[in-house]
């Protein structure tokens, strides 16, 4: 291009962007000059005042040039630029300029003034002009303390400016009512803000000389605010609702008569009559009207036109519609004149013959069809003025002119009929004829016509619009919040105030407003940028068209009209209009030119010197300024009063035009996507029979992502041109900064339109659409591009909605242009060639889908039929099949047919008339080896079938184990339709892993049938974890190993009969519960313990019923077979009895112990749950009965009755014991000077016929040894039996993991810690003993060790037995020798798994190194343990095992003796609180203490009191503290042993002499620590002592000071106080 050649060697030097051109408004032959004085600067906004302007530079400086009258007098002029120094030093960021005050933002949100302030639009009090910039503080008065508000943008106009804050609300200030504030006090100089708009998104703000507009957000759907009643500035109801004969006529226009509307949900179709030329017109509103039975004739709506006459309106009529109109139009013309009536009455009019017409042409209308009468909002808004224009012309009748001014009837007709041709052909809305199906999901307010009776509508017809209403929703997009945040939003509003005389508001009339009032008829235009000129307005849409209105004295609006005061198009020649300015009475429109340079349009007033006879004319339509178009790329232009001004970038390297061809590409892009959406896919969607509902939600879904991707290219087009207003910084292009909201849109478009595609949606939608698609050939053929003569209707449709993809190879050689303007080494090139290769990559990525999609289409085509049906799913492609390619079934018959189709997520097995399909996520495939004899075999295994596939070559095996393996991995990364973004797309593992996760159903498996698993597998079989849900209920959810239920697992059977559920929660093994589980019964049975094969088996607990229930009781014990067998206890908790003994089968069976809460004992043999045999019964008294026994307490046969006090009857007995028994027998009264300690014999004999300890609870030791590995106690390798401790601990801690609540940091620690085996080398010490020590104590501290779920088992059965109604003394002796048992039992365990541990009763040497003989307190020399052959300590199971039971067994254990020496220790405990009262002195000498151990000091009681002082409190600790449960006897005996030294230590103090005890000194001084001790419980713990001591430290040291104590206690009980 010369031009632009020779424009750039004119440019030699200076910068190549943003260079600024001048030229005088008014004229279209001008010639842009350049502003002088710039030297250079980047210039990246400007703003223009009537006769100054203001310049931004990319420093952020600030330049003002042309008349500055504020700073240097009215009349001089500053030419060249002028640079502002007050702002130097801050970043300035936008400028504005009003008609003669200016404005600039800094960087951090702060607003300088300066100029004319004559109406305080400076924000300065009391100041007539603003010679210098000076700083405006805006503060929010309702933070505390105050903010100040960061401000992005600014307005300016005549007397007002706006600012739009950082949090997006609008801040006003100057005078008059386009401020938008509710005040009348003007001028307003402190910033004030908008409240009307608070709470919206306001995204842009535009001053016209004394108006405003404002850009805003719409809201989200669901936050629409509820409509008000009546309005709230004149009261009157919003909606009114007029009842008629046969329907119903709502209304909600209602016209504020107040003219302000101060709310946004005031309605704005009112028609008012703007013309000078009369002014006491009266404004007519014609209300709207949407009737529910609108299909009766659809695409027809008549608009806001008043007709002269009912001729004319009838013809008008019968042009739009179909005979039967006709006819109803006929008979109901004249109506009855109530309706006429009350219709009228909505509808103030002028007076005169036309209204009235009009109405009853409506109301006739109205009730005899359900036309849409008055059509939608835009259409509602004609001035009344051009209505009659309109159509007055034609008719004779001279009134219809009233008043207006009319061009001639040619003229008139000519622009009637262009702008109906032109509109309707643009499918735009006009204010004539409205494109119902285009508004039905926009519509405003309305009217509705609703029928009376619904009986009256056909169903079908109710049927049509529902579904009609259901398809339209689906072009809506939805809200993707992620676009709307990085990129425009085109949900957008626009808001307009102040004066409206010209028009210039859009509310369809000249009132002024006050407050912000939504512009209905631009919602759903997709607005994305305002201007404001003098008096009128510009809208720019993102589909590159402009909506104008307003004042149109100089033609400043665009269209031929008089002036609008609702938007309506602009027609400018251009491709797509992408940026308008608004100047004082003329319009600026930059358009797109073929060869992607701008084109500059202008309209408004011109001045031309040649034609004489017109000195100031207007431009009927924009021009073309074709000066502007040598000056370079214009990248945004500015309109003022006096001047226009066109930033201009010059082609460097091709850099500016590839950003200008993306940017026009994108926009006319949207443009055609837009047309596809409503000329095709919306009619589409509306069409009847569309088959099949899921081709509609096909269908649907596709024209929903369809949307989606428009929105997106729409919103693209419109951060493009920002783009190009802006620095142009490649790195900040949408596509590269956001190219993963790209990459998706499309790639979830073509998902959806290739599933349409395969499922034949095309071929579908030929029929229904034939209609429609052969009248709007040409159109479609222009949107699809496609000019080739006899196109079939699919090929066209295909083209159509295949066309969006063809823009990814645009993106990514545009991107490629914009590199090569780079160094190759510099990072902006890198990012351009990463990204073009990204949309490069799914370019080629997503055609292969669409091959894929072909591909299996003309599969489906040619398949047979019925299978299709069953087969074809709209996600499924064909990959491959066996008709082309050999693949046979090995051993199949000879006539048999196989044909093999693998899709992408099934391999589909077809034979004659059935087929199998095989889901290919559980399909594995491998080939054979040929020594198998298989030449060329792949065998193919799925979780039921496993069969071999012979192919033809070598070749076609390779080809389909490769085919099945890759298909396999697909289907199972789930990505088929993504594509790694800047990889060199998928690269495929050659074989998917043989381990997976996938769901599978069942068909055949006899255990399985119809079941449905989701979990892991592993060639063919479920394996790990999983859950398994079977047709009727069950469930399994576990672990699973080779397609069995095996390890820990959860199963629920559902009880039909109850309306509850068996549940299990345990272990399995082999698809049987097997291990430890608890199973809850849906009849409120709870069983905890062992399974085997699904059956009770081993150790477990049965609860059945609660307490509250019908017969709660308790089973713990053994189970054989699901039976109760072996030794068990039963607790009847309602009859009170426990049982303690043999089972078999379910019933009481051998020897056995029942007690009762009433005190009854009885011991002996069972049979059939009854007493049998020989027994022994006790009751609470002591009576004895020994003998035999037929039934329950029923006595039978020879016997023994013993009574307390000693006397006994022998012989025969019969009855229930307590309800009278017949003896015959002999009656024996014993010596009385026999000695008393024959007792009765029975109680000495006790136990004897009860189940003997060893024999109780084998089961839980045997659990416990299968768990170290030993099928019997004692058989079985050590090393196994660690390994398998260690695996027990880990796989419960893995378990555990997923809910760490259960396990405490600590009890973590103990688990790794036992992860450790002690290791024992060299002879056994004692340090060795105390290890083991200790890892036993960690080791029965954690259920989770075999030893520690062993001790807790235990506990747990010991506390069963011995608590509740076990809580009686006869049971004592069986409670220890139960424990003694334990001690045993476990110290063989322990002895299997520390082999070194020496056995019961060894010693183990000290150590050499023995520090020298403690003294003991028994002679005074040193002690060389004369009685023990070899110094050392002795192993016991006692010493070892205690600390660790003892502690978990004492509370019942203790309970037990408290009862057993109830009375002694009344006895005992009434003595010591008697002598307690004695003073110390007296208590000594009473209790005979040699005087020589008195202490000194005796005479002062005080200190008397310090004597025994340590060894009480050492005493106290160990019995009576709370925690005393923690000191077994071992502990007991080493602190009385202490008490002992502690006192000689103290007597030998006093004496300072070597001193000898002697028993009867010692004596005396104990009996007095233990007096001042006052242990409670002494005797049960004295007793308790005895029974579970060391054996073997009976006859040492502590065994003597143990007696001590024993007779300590027995002296007090028989101390006599004289």
């Amino acid at each position: 291009m010369d031009s632009q050649e020779r424009s750039s060697e004119e440019a030699e030097g200076a910068k190549e962007r943003g260079l600024v051109y001048v030229w005088k408004a008014g004229s279209c032959s001008v010639t842009p000059e350049r502003l002088p004085g710039l030297s250079g600067k980047t210039v990246l906004q400007a703003a223009l005042g009537i006769h100054h302007g203001l310049l931004l530079t990319e420093g952020g400086e600030v330049y003002s040039f042309g008349k500055l009258s504020w700073r240097s007098g009215p009349e001089e002029c500053v030419n060249s630029p002028l640079l502002e120094s007050t702002l130097l030093g801050h970043r300035i960021i936008t400028v504005a300029a009003g008609s003669f005050h200016n404005g600039a933002v800094t960087e951090s949100g702060v607003v300088y003034m300066w100029g004319d302030n004559s109406a305080g639009q400076c924000a300065a009090a009391n100041q007539p002009c603003v010679p210098q910039p000076q700083v405006v503080s805006i503060c929010d008065s309702e933070t505390s303390p105050l903010l100040s508000v960061r401000i992005l943008q600014l307005a300016c106009g005549e007397e007002h400016t706006l600012a739009l804050s950082l949090s997006r609300e609008i801040w006003a200030w100057g005078s008059g009512c386009q401020l938008g504030l509710i005040t009348t006090t003007f001028p307003v100089t402190k910033p004030q803000k908008v409240e009307h708009l608070a709470g919206r998104v306001v995204l842009q703000i535009a001053c016209g000389a004394y108006h405003s507009l404002a850009l805003v957000q719409c809201l989200p759907v669901q936050e629409m605010k509820p409509i008000p009643e009546r309005c709230n500035h004149c009261s009157q109801p919003l909606i009114t609702m007029t009842d008629k004969e046969d329907h119903v006529i709502i209304s909600d226009s209602h016209c504020c008569p107040l003219g302000v509307a101060l709310s946004d949900n005031q309605p704005e179709n009112h028609v008012f009559c703007p013309s000078s030329d009369t002014p006491g017109g009266k404004g007519v509103t014609a209300g709207q009207s949407e009737n529910c039975q609108k299909p009766l004739v659809e695409q027809h709506s008549l608009g806001n036109t008043l007709f002269s006459d009912k001729k004319e309106g009838k013809e008008y009529l019968i042009g739009l519609s179909d005979n039967s109109l006709n006819e109803s139009l006929n008979k109901n013309i004249s109506t009855e004149p109530d309706q006429v009536g009350q219709l009228s009455a909505c509808i103030p009019g002028p007076p005169g013959s036309s209204t009235s017409t009009l109405n009853s042409l409506v109301a006739s209308c109205a009730s005899a069809v359900g036309v849409r009468v008055a059509a939608t909002y835009e259409a509602g808004a004609l001035s009344l003025k051009k209505v009659m224009n309109f159509y007055g012309t034609s008719s004779s009748e001279p009134g219809s002119q009233s008043g207006s001014r009319s061009p001639g009837p040619e003229a008139l007709k000519d622009s009637r009929e262009e702008q109906v041709r032109l509109e309707s052909m643009q499918g735009k809305k006009s204010s004539s004829l409205v494109d119902i199906r285009e508004e039905e999901s926009e519509g405003g307010s309305r009217r509705l016509s609703l029928p009376g009776l619904l009986s009256q509508v056909s169903p079908r017809l109710l049927r049509k619009v529902g579904r009609a209403k259901m398809r339209t929703v689906a072009l809506t997009p939805t809200y993707s919040g992620e676009a709307d945040a990085l990129l425009p939003s085109l949900r957008t509003e626009v808001w307009s105030w102040g004066k409206g005389k010209e028009g210039q508001l859009g509310h369809g009339d000249v009132l002024p407003r006050l407050q912000p009032l939504c512009v209905k008829s631009l919602d759903g235009k997709e607005v994305i940028h305002l201007s404001a000129g003098g008096h009128h307005s510009l809208a720019l849409t993102a589909k590159s068209q402009v909506y104008s209105w307003g004042s149109n004295i100089s033609g400043q609006l665009g269209h031929l009209n008089s002036p609008t005061t609702v938007p309506r198009l602009a027609k400018v020649c251009g491709d797509g209009i992408w940026t308008t300015a608004a100047g004082l009475d003329y319009s600026l429109f930059l358009a797109d030119e073929k060869d992607f340079q701008p084109g500059l349009y202008y309209c408004g007033q011109e001045t031309s010197t040649e034609n004489n006879l017109n000195e100031n004319s207007c431009s009927k339509s924009p021009s073309l300024l074709v000066a502007c178009s040598k000056i370079g790329y214009i990248s945004n232009v500015i309109a003022g009063g006096d001047n226009c001004l066109a930033l201009v970038d010059k082609n460097v390297m091709g850099y500016i035009a590839s950003l200008h061809e993306l940017a026009a590409t994108e926009r006319r892009f949207y443009f055609r996507l837009s047309e596809i959406k409503s000329q095709v896919l919306r009619p589409l969607l509306g069409l009847d029979n569309l088959g099949s509902a899921n081709a509609i939600q096909l269908l649907q879904e596709m024209a929903s992502r369809f949307s989606k991707l428009c929105y997106l290219i729409g919103q693209h087009g419109a951060s493009l041109t920002s783009f190009l207003h802006g620095v142009k910084e490649a790195r900040s292009l949408a596509i590269l900064k956001h190219s993963s909201l790209f990459l998706d849109s499309y790639t979830e478009y073509c998902t959806s339109v290739t599933n349409f595609l395969v499922m034949g949606g095309f071929m579908l939608l030929a029929k229904p659409a034939m209609d429609f698609l052969s009248k709007n050939q040409e159109l479609l053929q222009k949107l699809s591009e496609k000019n080739e003569e006899n196109l079939q209707l699919v090929e066209v449709l295909n083209a159509l909605f295949f066309m969006p993809f063809g823009r990814l190879h645009n993106y990514a050689r545009t991107l490629l242009k914009l590199a090569t303007c780079f160094e190759v080494a510099s990072p902006e090139y890198q990012k351009l060639q990463d990204s073009s290769s990204c949309y490069e990559n799914l370019a080629v990525h997503l055609s292969r889908k669409m091959k894929e999609a072909e591909y299996t289409l003309g599969f489906w085509k040619t398949f047979p039929g019925k299978m299709t049906d069953s087969l074809r799913k709209p996600e499924r492609r064909l990959i491959c099949e066996s008709s082309n390619r050999a693949l046979s079934l090995q051993h199949a018959g000879r006539f048999s047919v196989n044909w093999f189709i693998l899709f992408n997520d099934a391999l589909v097995h077809a034979q004659f008339s059935t087929h199998h399909i095989f889901p290919l996520s559980t399909l594995w495939v491998e080939a054979l080896s040929e020594e198998t004899g298989n030449v060329n075999g792949l065998k193919i295994t799925t979780p039921e079938e496993q069969f071999v596939l012979v192919s033809s070559t070598p070749q076609e095996k390779t080809k389909w184990l490769r085919a099945i393996s890759q298909a396999v991995d697909q289907a199972l990364r789930g990505t088929s339709d993504m594509v790694l973004y800047g990889a060199g797309g998928n690269v495929p593992r050659q074989e998917p892993p043989i381990s997976r996760s996938a769901k599978y159903t069942f068909y055949k498996d006899p255990r399985f049938k119809d079941a449905v698993y989701d979990g892991r597998w592993l060639s063919g079989k479920p394996h790990g974890r999983g859950i398994l849900k079977w047709a009727d209920g069950r469930m399994y959810s576990g672990t699973f190993r080779t397609g069995l239920e095996d390890g820990y697992g959860e199963y629920r059977v559902p009880n039909k009969a109850l309306n509850k559920e068996d549940h299990y929660v345990g272990y399995w093994k082999e698809g049987k519960m097997c291990g430890h589980g608890v199973y809850s019964y849906g009849t409120g049975e709870v069983y905890e313990g062992c399974f085997q094969d699904n059956m009770r088996h081993g150790h477990g607990l049965l609860r059945s019923g609660k307490l509250t229930s019908s017969s709660p009781s308790m089973f713990i014990g053994q189970w054989i077979m699901d039976k109760k067998s072996g030794y068990g206890v039963f607790d009847d908790i309602t009859r009170g009895e426990k049982y303690m003994g043999m089972w078999q089968d379910d019933v009481c069976q051998g020897n056995g112990v029942v007690v009762t809460q009433f005190g009854l004992y009885y011991e002996g043999a069972f049979s059939s749950n009854k007493m049998m045999g020989t027994g022994i019964l006790l009751s609470e008294d002591d009576t004895v009965y020994e003998g035999e026994f037929s039934d329950n307490w029923t006595l039978s046969g020879k016997g023994t009755l013993t009574l307390p006090n000693g006397d006994y009857i022998e012989g025969l007995f019969s009855g229930e014991w307590g309800s009278g028994i017949k003896i015959t027998g002999t009656y024996f009264k014993p010596s009385l000077y026999e000695n008393e300690k024959d007792k009765p014999k029975a109680l000495w004999k006790l136990g004897i016929l009860a189940v003997s300890p060893d024999e109780k609870w084998k089961a839980v030791f045997e659990e416990c040894w299968n768990q170290l590995g030993c099928e019997s106690p004692g058989q079985g390798d050590r090393w196994k039996a660690w390994d398998n401790i260690a695996v027990a601990l880990t796989t419960n801690r893995r378990q555990h993991k997923d809910s760490p609540e259960l396990l405490s940091r600590s009890h973590t620690q103990t688990l790794e810690s036992l992860e450790f085996i002690p290791q024992h080398i060299g002879a056994f010490t004692l340090e060795k003993y105390e290890n083991i020590k200790k890892y036993l104590i960690k080791a029965c501290d954690t259920p989770l060790h075999p030893l520690g779920k062993l001790v807790e088992t235990l506990v747990a059965v010991y506390r069963m037995t011995y608590v509740g109604v076990g809580a009686n003394r006869r049971l004592l002796q069986e409670a220890v020798r139960e424990i003694k048992s334990y001690l045993k039992r476990i110290f063989q365990l322990v002895r299997f798994l520390f082999p070194d541990l020496p056995e019961e009763g060894s010693t183990i040497p000290f150590l050499t190194t023995e520090p020298k003989g403690r003294r003991s307190f028994c002679s005074g020399k040193s002690d060389s343990r004369s009685e023990s052959p070899e110094p050392g300590y002795v192993v016991t199971s006692f010493g070892l095992l205690l600390p660790v039971l003892l502690p978990r067994l004492y509370p019942p254990l203790f309970m037990l003796y408290a009862l057993d020496n109830e009375r002694e220790e009344d006895i005992y405990w009434e003595c010591v609180l008697r002598l307690n009262k004695q003073t110390d002195l007296a208590l000594l000498s009473f209790l005979g203490v040699q005087a020589k151990f008195w202490p000194g000091t005796v005479s002062i009681l005080g200190e008397s009191r310090k004597v025994y002082l340590s060894l009480l409190t050492i005493i106290l600790v160990c019995f009576c503290s709370p925690n005393s449960t923690t000191f077994t006897p071992a502990d007991k005996l080493k602190v009385i042993q202490q008490t002992f030294e502690e006192i000689s230590q103290s007597v030998l103090e006093t004496l300072q002499e070597d001193f000898l005890w002697s028993m009867d000194d010692l004596f005396p001084v104990f009996l007095y620590v233990v007096l001042r001790a006052r242990i409670r419980n002494l005797g049960s713990e004295v007793h308790l002592i005895e029974d579970l001591m060391d054996p073997y430290l009976q006859h040492g040291e502590q065994g003597i000071m143990f007696t001590t104590l024993k007779a300590c206690y027995y002296q007090i009980q028989h101390e006599k106080l004289t």
